[in-house]
């Protein structure tokens, strides 16, 4: 019973995470999506950090583990966390869930062609549900205006790189005993690390540019929902199966979808399509968690 809650809360604080992004984006001097995404990612990082250190059942990392872990964490949170923010920007925080919730499909399709994981029915109905989804999505029709297509592009790129980050921590999985809480730490770290490092890289002089007038509040609640989502997904993992959890954590469209409605009802217009494809991603998404 407290992996489900514990998954499901993971699942609505990672929706409560889009939305705060959006408040944080939603003024044009604030439209800063790498910061946006450095701050986020930073204050992940301190509450990952501060849970691992407290978590009485955490185990030691290896060099070997923290090596790999801080790996995974630059390509997501890393990369796909700056990808993210920029699709929340540009295309909203309801059609960015629905987009992500799409991960379980590429999850599959990843496993499938390069682990060697079996294609099954259960697995192809929920891949056509969620492409269906995904149709639904690019034809849209009455989008609101801020609403880019592009923003949707950058969604599936942050998608994959969450999945490919997946997968990749999956196949590690046989090689170690240490998929612990401080993993988690150790990789929001490195992605909070590579996103200054790519602030650096970009900005240089002007490393701190916009700083002025950026509202951090909403920016450190998303790094809070982020990292607090992480603790709570880890923690789901190590009580209950994966065919348990998996499920209740495709939810997030929903609940993305939910927020934005209860928030931003004038500006980002969910109609019945951004619905039904919210609720397709999740069925879809459900079948290939269980069934792969």
């Amino acid at each position: 019973m407290l992996a489900v809650v514990l998954a499901l809360l993971s699942a609505v604080l990672f929706g409560a995470m889009t939305v705060a992004l959006r408040f944080g984006l939603r003024t044009g001097s604030s439209q800063d999506p790498v910061l946006g995404a450095f701050i986020t990612t930073a204050v992940a990082a301190l509450v990952a950090g501060t849970a691992a250190a407290l978590d009485p059942e955490a185990t030691e990392l290896s060099l070997r583990d923290a090596g790999f872990f801080a790996l995974a964490g630059l390509i997501a949170p890393g990369a796909s966390q700056l990808l993210f923010t920029r699709a929340v920007r540009d295309a909203g925080p309801s059609r960015t869930s629905v987009v992500v919730g799409t991960a379980p499909l590429f999850a599959a399709a990843i496993a499938i062609l390069l682990l060697g994981e079996p294609v099954e029915a259960p697995l192809l109905i929920g891949g056509i549900l969620v492409v269906g989804a995904g149709l639904v999505l690019v034809r849209e029709s009455g989008r609101p205006s801020h609403v880019r297509m592009s923003g949707i592009a950058i969604a599936f790129v942050a998608t994959l790189l969450f999945t490919s980050r997946d997968n990749l921590v999956r196949w590690y999985s046989g090689e170690t005993s240490s998929g612990s809480v401080r993993g988690a730490a150790v990789a929001i770290t490195a992605g909070a690390l590579g996103t200054l490092l790519f602030l650096v890289a970009t900005r240089r002089r002007d490393l701190w540019k916009g700083l002025d007038g950026l509202p951090w509040v909403p920016f450190a609640a998303a790094g809070l929902f982020f990292g607090l989502s992480y603790v709570c997904l880890f923690a789901a993992y190590y009580r209950a199966r994966v065919t348990v959890v998996s499920p209740l954590v495709a939810t997030e469209s929903l609940w993305g979808v939910s927020l934005s409605v209860l928030l931003f009802r004038r500006t980002e217009v969910v109609g019945p399509r951004l619905v039904t494809a919210a609720l397709l991603v999740v069925v879809g998404g459900t079948l290939i968690s269980i069934f792969r």
